[in-house]
């Protein structure tokens, strides 16, 4: 782990968003124009850096690269600590591809023009956009829990400022829900940290490993096991796992077109790679003796997601409760606990981004033109815009998992880690292939009640075209489904030495602890 002399690219792209908030807050709200633009000009070149940072990534070093520390609490073991390795950078590469995509997806929306305050929404994403990335860039526990807790207050805002109908009690659903778990996570830090006497998470990692910091566990109720709980319960709060999901469907339904593509291609990943980051090689034992538990949970999650998503009436809330599905899968390849199963879920995390990304920007356009997010009000919308039904139906296809897509490589991966995982197994992999059966059924049905049929509704004869800035969003959502169908060896290669480092920090030491 080297660590830069100047600014490290990590930081570079980490406050580029906060330069555009900068330069957004003072341009004159009458100028609607330059304040959309300047936001689409950060985010694209954000996103180019973030091709540069993978670019320049060493995929045999298992390790942090790009990595810069600085002191900023030193009495009590704090610093700005950013480093990048396998299991984050798809994450921070997810990030910037997302970005300009929602930003594309406001411009093409009216709700800007209904609800005003365009310089707020922008500064906004932005804010977001930042929160995000350090997220997934920091390697301090307490500057973590920041950027973690910082996510909330701009999505808050979005949700609660330019959501539907009942935007306010979803924003605060979508709020306290997060809160309450994260202050339990909170409490499991300053534990950790006054234990290790440091709070940088491969130092405290590095020193559980070698035995000099020890966490006593002797089963599911333990000291580990609630430190283990109290992280465990933020980040499946976040994912979200079931029970543990109902702020979703809500949040996503309210929320904007951007806001849901941004909850549901970057937001809910936080919860997953929070998993694989500090859960894993922190808590090793508790990850082994709980991963049985949590397994059930998913499984659970991947079908009743999946059932309750065949039930909607509504195509938003069909697409929620399908990510409670998705990220189900995510979570049961997590805990596997062995290589294939971990590279499929932070695969899989792309993958639900892309996919359930395009699909919220899919009914976004629809409710644009007809204000209306019931399936049944729809019907033979592919005679009537043919490009947009060919662009929604490889979407459709991407989440069903069809073989040559996206969502396939993701899930057959998790499917394989599953059924040779020493603590899952065959009957979890066979119940969670049931949710891609399912998924099957309720996306097809979507399609059929949106798509085909007659065009027999007046108000659907005359939908006007996609403009430019829709299909600058669909596009690369469509190629990205491609790409990772097509080639998923490029997005396997740079995370396969970091995952086989972290699944030996867990299955080895645990071997070596019950040998001793």
């Amino acid at each position: 782990m080297m660590e830069a002399s100047g600014l490290s690219l990590l930081t570079v792209i980490l406050f580029l968003p906060l330069v555009g908030m900068t330069i957004i807050a003072a341009i004159p709200e009458a100028q609607g124009r330059n304040i959309r633009y300047t936001a689409l000009g950060f985010s694209l070149v954000i996103f180019a850096l973030t091709l540069v940072m993978w670019a320049s990534y060493n995929p045999a070093d298992p390790g942090l690269q790009m990595v810069q520390r600085w002191d900023w609490l030193p009495t009590f073991g704090v610093s700005y600590f950013v480093g990048v390795d396998g299991v984050s950078l798809l994450m921070i590469v997810l990030t910037g591809f997302i970005m300009p995509v929602a930003i594309f997806a406001s411009m093409a929306s009216h709700i800007l023009e209904e609800r005003g305050r365009e310089k707020l929404y922008y500064a906004f994403l932005m804010l977001l956009e930042w929160a995000m990335l350090g997220a997934f860039m920091i390697q301090d526990l307490i500057v973590f829990y920041i950027f973690f807790e910082v996510t909330l207050v701009p999505m808050y805002f979005l949700i609660g400022i330019w959501g539907s109908e009942n935007r306010v009690y979803a924003a605060v659903k979508f709020f306290l829900y997060t809160l309450a778990g994260s202050v339990l996570m909170l409490l499991a830090i300053l534990y950790v940290g006054n234990q290790a006497g440091t709070f940088a998470i491969p130092e405290i990692i590095a020193a559980v490993q070698s035995g000099a910091l020890v966490f006593p566990f002797s089963g599911l109720f333990s000291t580990q096991s609630f430190l283990f709980l109290g992280f465990f319960i933020a980040m499946a709060i976040k994912v979200p796992l079931w029970p543990l999901h109902s702020w979703l469907p809500d949040a996503h339904v309210q929320a904007p077109t951007a806001g849901s593509v941004i909850l549901a291609g970057v937001l809910l990943k936080l919860g997953g790679y929070g998993m694989i980051r500090i859960l894993l090689p922190m808590f090793p034992e508790a990850s082994v003796a709980w991963a049985p538990v949590i397994g059930v949970l998913a499984v659970i999650g991947i079908i009743y997601g999946a059932w309750v998503s065949y039930a909607q009436t509504d195509a938003k809330k069909l697409v929620a409760y399908s990510s409670v599905s998705h990220m189900g899968f995510i979570v049961l390849g997590i805990f596997a606990l062995n290589s294939q199963g971990i590279q499929g879920s932070i695969l899989q995390m792309v993958n639900h981004g892309i996919s359930t990304g395009g699909l919220f920007l899919v009914v976004g356009m629809l409710y644009e033109r007809r204000h209306t997010k019931a399936l049944d009000a729809y019907g033979g919308i592919w005679k009537a815009l043919p490009v947009f039904g060919a662009i929604s139906l490889v979407l459709t296809m991407s989440s069903m998992g069809l073989p040559g897509l996206n969502g396939f490589v993701g899930e057959f991966t998790i499917l394989m880690g599953t059924f040779g995982s020493e603590y899952l197994g065959f009957f979890f992999a066979l119940f969670a292939t049931l949710g891609v059966i399912l998924a099957a059924v309720y996306m097809l049905y979507m399609f059929q009640k949106v798509f085909m049929g007659e065009l027999d509704k007046e108000e659907n004869k005359h939908l006007h075209g996609l403009s430019w800035q829709e299909y600058a969003a669909l596009v690369p959502v469509v190629v990205g489904c491609f790409i990772i169908g097509i080639y998923p060896a490029l997005f396997f290669a740079p995370m396969d030495s970091t995952v086989g480092q972290i699944v030996a920090q867990v299955t080895q030491f645990v071997t070596t602890v019950a040998a001793r």
